[in-house]
């Protein structure tokens, strides 16, 4: 296997017979995915980082990597022994990519600087352009793609079978979502559209894959006018099923690679195209009369779940809270026994929910870090970091699981043994913010940067912060972060309405130490109309007991005590009729009141 720095010069021999100063890796694919199929993974092969976020920037004599916070501390690690410097996003001192180009390409030659147009969205590779012409000029090249003559072995796009999702789950079929869209459309004055998000496609069509890892969609486009809808896939991939209720809907199909050729010869006035999923190159082959460069109206359309949708929602949590407290019940003797590492509980919780009824695989890859490692937010153990537990200290967990009727995503932190006031003080304060979210009552519409603040006022006034979201939907037997609504200090107007889901996720890390993250799913339910409007309330879904051996009781107010007492009341009363005789009784032992 070629090593970081024989890539590197790989490339660098490309880049001089290009006549190229530098190229830049994205991290997404041509759907604009967060999680994409290992042939997308280009970044990660040129600079051997594996988070979900992160850009690679390579010049003939440099190289730097631009990530968010959840990744400052593992990608300082994976960068190791390379040429990559780390570029910390958002923090002070830190150039943009355009900024740090037109430093490193001041003095050379060759200033065009390249980029896979389909693996960039219309509006990145845009701003892009306007960012590097005031950086002394400095051009982007977006028809070439160096990987297909370097990387060696590259994986081949994913060719899983596509099979249907049935209706008892999606409480919809595709005639009436193709309706809804098309109804949107016409309000946008648009005659047809460009679906090119994965999991938007899998929820219109109500068809699921395995193309992406822990996602269950597929790789494809569809392609919606007034009259049709034609979906661009390997055709091979389509189960009998899945091809039976394409024709009974009217949909037609045809090869993914023909979706070029189709928006040349598209046959309507005009064509939505969302600038923020569509590929630059995408949108630069579209020949209608105009294109409407608008927000794409199915993430608000699919972000409201049906009844069926919900209670689907209701049920995986069960089944999830089920495994999940099984885990718990066994893990603090089997850590005092000995021989569990973060790599061995991760496997006993993925085989407990592997026994559950409707279990498809994991949403996501679990997050088991003990101590230190828990202050990297997105830690993943690895036989090189895998770390033994103890009795001692805090375990963070952070895991989730795909049910054919909905999708978990579940945050637990708990300590093993004696923990220090230091990690007293910070779980219970986090703790605090977890509640203060879910007991608030709030306007149909706000949007999640305006309640954001609920969570961290604790926090804020001890001085402490944590730079990831609070909240972000979740899929229904789809992508674990969903939709652009979003609980967050960085403003985004996506409102909030009831049928929604959104999780409730604050955290404190401290780097060298630990980190402590308590995390529940919530879904936006109608609470009351008053003269002043519809307002709106949260139904917790997780069920799983929240570890009240680290709180420290005098920092909880009366109303957050209840909350918390009467959340594990309807843990025990849901989760208990499912155990046997001695995981009753230790989950009765868990959910015990608090007393004041």
């Amino acid at each position: 296997m070629l090593s970081i720095n024989e890539r590197l010069a790989l490339l660098r021999e490309e880049l001089r017979r290009e006549h190229l100063g530098a190229f830049i890796f994205p991290t997404t694919d041509p759907h604009n995915s967060e999680f994409t199929a290992d042939h997308w993974k280009g970044r990660e092969w040129i600079s051997g980082f594996n988070g979900s976020a992160g850009t690679a920037v390579v010049t003939l004599h440099s190289a730097a990597l631009w990530t968010d916070s959840r990744y400052f501390i593992a990608a300082a690690e994976q960068l190791k022994g390379t040429e990559f410097q780390l570029m910390k996003q958002k923090m002070e001192g830190t150039p943009t990519i355009s900024e740090w180009l037109g430093k490193e390409l001041a003095d050379v030659d060759d200033k065009d600087v390249g980029i896979d147009g389909m693996c960039s969205t219309a509006n990145s590779i845009e701003e892009l352009i306007s960012t590097l012409r005031r950086q002394g000029g400095i051009t982007l090249r977006t028809n070439f793609d160096p990987l297909q003559r370097i990387w060696t072995g590259r994986p081949s796009i994913p060719m899983a079978p596509i099979v249907p999702q049935p209706l008892e789950y999606t409480g919809e079929d595709t005639s009436s979502k193709l309706t809804r869209i098309r109804k949107a459309l016409r309000q946008q004055h648009a005659d047809g559209m460009l679906m090119a998000t994965l999991d938007d496609i899998a929820w219109t069509l109500n068809l699921r894959g395995a193309d992406v890892h822990c996602n269950p969609v597929f790789v494809s486009y569809l392609l919606i006018t007034t009259q049709t809808a034609t979906l661009f896939v390997h055709e091979e991939k389509l189960s009998s099923e899945a091809r039976s209720q394409l024709s009974h809907f009217g949909i037609a199909t045809a090869s993914y690679s023909a979706i070029k050729d189709a928006l040349a010869h598209y046959p309507e006035y005009n064509i939505l195209a969302d600038p923020d999923e569509v590929s630059y190159t995408l949108m630069q082959a579209i020949r209608a009369q105009q294109i409407i460069k608008e927000s794409s109206p199915v993430p608000a359309l699919k972000a409201i779940k049906t009844e069926a949708e919900q209670q689907g929602f209701r049920q995986a949590m069960l089944r999830d809270g089920i495994a999940m407290t099984k885990f718990l019940y066994w893990l603090k003797p089997a850590v005092e026994a000995g021989g569990q590492t973060e790599m061995s509980i991760d496997q006993k919780l993925t085989a407990l929910r592997a026994e559950q009824p409707l279990y498809q695989g994991l949403s996501f890859d679990t997050i088991a870090a003990y101590q230190a490692h828990g202050a990297i937010v997105h830690y993943e153990a690895t036989p090189a970091t895998d770390t033994a537990l103890k009795p001692e200290g805090l375990l963070l967990i952070d895991s989730g699981a795909q049910y054919l009727d909905g999708t978990t995503d579940i945050t637990r932190t708990i300590a093993l043994g004696p923990v220090t006031d230091e990690q007293r003080r910070i779980y219970t304060l986090v703790l605090k913010g977890h509640i203060q979210l879910q007991l608030l009552f709030f306007p149909d519409g706000v949007s999640g940067s305006q309640i954001d603040a609920i969570a961290r006022r604790d926090l804020w006034s001890e001085g402490l912060n944590f730079l990831h979201g609070t909240g972000h939907g979740v899929g229904s037997y789809l992508s674990v972060h969903e939709g652009s609504h979003q609980i967050r200090m960085e403003y985004r107007p996506a409102p909030l309405h009831a049928g929604m889901t959104v999780t409730d996720e604050p955290g404190i890390y401290i780097e060298g130490k630990f980190g402590v993250r308590i995390e529940n799913m919530l879904l936006i339910q109608p609470y009351q109309e008053t003269a002043f409007g519809r307002f709106l309330r949260f139904e917790t879904l997780t069920l799983c007991p929240i570890d009240k051996s680290p709180i420290m009781l005098e920092l909880l107010t009366s109303a957050e005590v209840l909350w918390l007492n009467d959340y594990h009341e309807m843990v025990y009363q849901r989760l208990a009729p499912h155990l046997n005789e001695l995981e009753r009784a230790w989950l009765h032992e868990a959910t015990s009141p608090l007393v004041i």
